[in-house]
């Protein structure tokens, strides 16, 4: 790693590969002390840089039936709270997996996720597009995923989709 980076920015790095990782397991690969490490991650969360700790899933192998979808959402900004009013009270529902100020042709980007297909076309008909401020929406459904926060997934040896043939 280079050695220009601050220990900060060596905590960062090390945790976004693999975010179990003890203090003293962190101090040792950064020939620091754990408790160096436990300060600067008690300082990042302090300042909002370290927001939480999660488990990457592979969700088709987990529930066959889970479905994922990425929404476009075309918003009216408000008035002195532009996208951010809209964004939290989306943010706010249960299937919303994440939420993201987009440039380009939508402004938008919302993950949802649910049980089956209906459920999340159910939820994009029934409470995004109704709200107040939404112009349009645009909803693609996830069919399958290679690789999430720098993991890659197995490859599915059955799958013969991506087979090309002569």
């Amino acid at each position: 790693m280079d050695n220009s980076k601050t220990i900060r920015d060596r905590i960062l790095h090390i945790l976004r590969g693999n975010a179990r990782l003890t203090d003293e397991q962190i101090a040792a690969m950064l020939g620091v002390t754990a408790q160096a490490v436990g300060e600067e991650i008690a300082e990042l969360e302090k300042e909002g840089i370290l927001v939480g700790f999660t488990a990457i899933i592979n969700e088709e192998a987990y529930d066959k039936n889970a479905v994922t979808a990425i929404v476009e959402l075309k918003v009216s900004p408000q008035m002195e709270n532009g996208y951010n009013a809209i964004a939290n009270k989306i943010a706010q529902n249960r299937q919303v997996v994440s939420v993201q100020l987009m440039s380009g042709g939508f402004d938008l980007a919302v993950t949802v996720k649910g049980e089956n297909l209906r459920e999340v076309a159910m939820f994009v008909s029934d409470h995004l597009a109704v709200m107040d401020g939404v112009l349009s929406t645009a909803t693609h459904f996830i069919l399958k995923r290679f690789k999430e926060k720098d993991t890659l997934f197995p490859v599915d040896a059955d799958d013969e989709r991506s087979l090309v043939s002569p």
